[in-house]
Order: structure tokens, then C-alpha cells, then sequence
């Protein structure tokens, strides 16, 4: 039990000395993730549709 309780002293601790980002930066990063997750979604699936299409006329 004693392990534990100092397992949970040592989360809290290390918790305190992360740097949080604050809102404009946070808003920033997910802004970006959310572009990079759009134009990589439309970059596979358009490969997916060409490779679609020529599979479809070499039948």
C-alpha cells in the first residue's frame, strides 16, 4: 500500500511541473492537427481513387 500511495505522490508531483499550454496555443495545435488530418484524408483517398480508377480500366 505504501508503494502505492508513493507511486500517486510522485504523479502529482511530476503533474506540477508540466507547462501547460495556455489557450491561444492550444487552439493554435489543434487548428493544425485538424488541417493536417483534412489534407492527408483527401491526399490517401485521392491515391485510393486513382489507383481505383486504373484498376478499373486494366480489367
Amino acid at each position: 500500500m505504501k508503494k502505492i500511495k508513493s507511486f500517486f505522490k510522485g504523479i502529482k508531483k511530476e503533474t506540477k511541473m508540466v507547462r501547460w499550454p495556455d489557450g491561444k496555443k492550444l487552439f493554435k495545435y489543434s487548428v493544425i492537427t485538424i488541417v493536417m488530418l483534412v489534407f492527408f484524408g483527401v491526399y490517401f483517398y485521392g491515391f485510393d481513387a486513382l489507383f481505383a480508377l486504373v484498376r478499373g480500366l486494366l480489367k
